[in-house]
């Protein structure tokens, strides 16, 4: 076999490793990270609303009487991820798997655009050890397993620079780096990076190039692609005097109606971000990945390639300005997978190439390693060993719990049905989104089921939203916090939901087993009420994690 057809299946193998730690197991960890489940609930509808007293949208401003532009975007973050995660849940059902499967198409997809990038800047040898080693580190296997924007965002970054690349030689490409940085944009905006980047490289070393035709229709093709956001915070400053929460915030406006910042006030001074800087970078890499890539740096900067150090450069420039936090760093490890790529042939160039055997050894103990490392903190539904030195605490962020078996049991009771009793919602945005959804299931042949869901409000938030909140909002079934149904109960008689037809009660708390809403937030109702049910009789329904542990107790009556 020749080398070009060696390089071909070696990348192949790359891509199918990669595959597999991103893909295996993925819909299985809980849906209890903040970020991810707002970004979920919202695609399933393209709706702008996730029930935050704190952080209202437009939607709830405008009601009844919305404007046409607010479905441009959302009030935010750009819309890009929302469609995709809306598109794939349209086909697979809303699941966990349906809105993290895309991370994971464009994780895989990122580990050949950067095997594209160390051949265009270095080589074939460093093109394919940097995508082998980003196929296995943890840190880029974690955010494709997640339904976030990074794994998005990751593949945008690159897709762009490996196209500005191929612009150095051939201008043309101008045109198609444009329109990645717009669809980038469109998916965050921290891609907006990339514009300092690309432009002082190009003044340092192709300033012919701000004359070029290709430039301009490149510039003008991401903001065409863009626009549907310039309008939406056009139309939004128009309409209340402020752009979005992002933009709101960069420009110091401080809109009432968004008092609280969640994401912004945990990063600290400037001191703060600087200082967590370096633990925060440890935390989401093994720490053989951190080792090498500390001993890379000499060799970084004695190869003195601009355009990879202004990369770094700029990217850790905004995570001191954005916070250096576990997950935004994660935009950082494609270019410090080159760096450990270019130390590592540079190394064997000087001290192995003579001595492959034991040059592959060594790449094979580390990949061997890191994908030990992988599968461990994110693959096995519970890790062994110690944390950090065999696991990653990233693994917390889809951990397991078992929370997903009270989606499991929810879906199972409430199969081809739709709700005979329904709650008038507070915004008729949410009653519209209501009727479509009992008028699709009426056209499906489902059939009416009169039940009403009561739940522990200890239940985590995140849960809440996913698990219950959503059959609410979008499908129409009737759901009460405990608080809420003995409040109607005292007022209105304990028949009350009986006399309206109600065949079914479900009342569903958690198990210590869980996590649950912070200390401060815990009430002991839901404790009272079930101890009153189990006086009554009624045995609950135990659902348990694959640990066997009981993590939901279900009581039908």
């Amino acid at each position: 076999m020749n080398k070009r057809g060696l390089d071909r299946y070696l990348i192949i193998a790359v891509l199918v490793v990669a595959a597999v730690l991103r893909v295996v197991n993925i819909g299985a960890g809980d849906v209890t990270g903040n970020d991810e489940t707002l970004y979920a609930f919202r695609a399933i509808g393209m709706l702008d609303f996730n029930e935050a007293e704190f952080q209202t949208t437009p939607l709830e401003w405008q009601d009844p009487n919305i404007q046409w532009w607010t479905k441009l975007s959302f009030h935010d973050h750009p819309p890009l991820v929302f469609l995709i995660q809306n598109l794939f849940m349209k086909v697979f059902g809303e699941n966990a798997f349906a809105f993290r499967l895309p991370s994971a198409i464009f994780g895989i997809l990122s580990v050949y655009l950067l095997y594209l990038i160390g051949v265009r800047l270095f080589s074939k040898r460093v093109g394919l050890v940097a995508a082998a080693i980003m196929a296995v580190t943890v840190n880029h296997v974690y955010i494709s397993r997640i339904g976030v924007q990074e794994s998005y965002v990751i593949f945008f970054m690159l897709l762009a620079s490996y196209l500005f690349l191929r612009a150095l030689e051939n201008e043309k490409y101008l045109l198609w780096t444009g329109a990645a940085i717009g669809l980038g944009v469109l998916t965050k905006y921290n891609v907006f990076i990339l514009i300092p980047i690309f432009l002082i490289y190009l003044l340092i070393f192709k300033r012919d190039y701000f004359a070029k035709k290709n430039f301009w229709l490149g510039a003008l093709l991401a903001l065409l692609i863009f626009s549907p956001v310039v309008i939406y915070n056009i139309q939004l400053y128009r309409a209340s005097g402020h752009f979005d929460f992002q933009f709101s915030y960069i420009l110091g406006q401080d809109p009432k109606v968004w008092q609280q910042a969640p994401g912004k006030e945990e990063i600290g001074t400037l001191t703060d971000r600087i200082k967590n800087f370096v633990p925060n970078f440890v935390t989401v890499h093994s720490w053989l990945f951190t080792a090498l890539f500390v001993a890379s740096l000499t060799t970084l900067l004695r190869k003195k390639n601009a355009f990879l150090i202004l990369a770094i450069g700029w990217l850790i420039l905004l995570l001191l300005l954005i916070g250096p936090t576990i997950r935004f760093l994660t935009m950082l490890t494609p270019f410090v997978v080159l760096s450990i790529a270019i130390s590592a042939n540079a190394v064997y160039e000087k001290f192995f190439i003579a001595k492959k055997s034991i040059a592959l050894a060594g790449l094979a103990i580390f990949l061997a390693w890191e994908s030990f490392y992988s599968v461990n903190s994110e693959v096995l539904s519970y890790p062994a060993g110690p944390k950090f030195w065999t696991f990653s605490k990233l693994r917390y962020d889809n951990y397991n719990w078992g929370y997903h078996e009270l989606d499991k049991y929810l879906d199972k009771e409430l199969a081809g049905k739709f709700p005979a009793l329904t709650f008038d919602m507070r915004y008729q945005f949410l009653n519209k989104t209501k009727t479509a959804a009992i008028e699709q299931a009426r056209l499906e042949g489902r059939q009416p089921y009169s039940a009403l869901i009561i739940y522990d409000q200890n239940i985590k938030s995140p849960v809440q939203l996913w698990s219950l909140d959503r059959l609410q909002i979008y499908h129409g079934w009737p759901v009460l916090k405990t608080e809420e149904y003995l409040s109607i109960t005292n007022e209105q008689g304990s028949g009350v939901f009986t006399n309206a037809g109600v065949k079914a009660h479900y009342f569903i708390i958690p198990t210590d087993k869980v996590p649950l809403n912070p200390e401060g937030r815990l009430t002991q109702t839901a404790i009272a009420f079930e101890q009153n049910l189990i006086a009554g009789g009624i045995i609950p329904i135990s659902l348990y994690n694959q640990r066997g542990e009981e993590i939901v107790k279900i009581y039908k009556f």
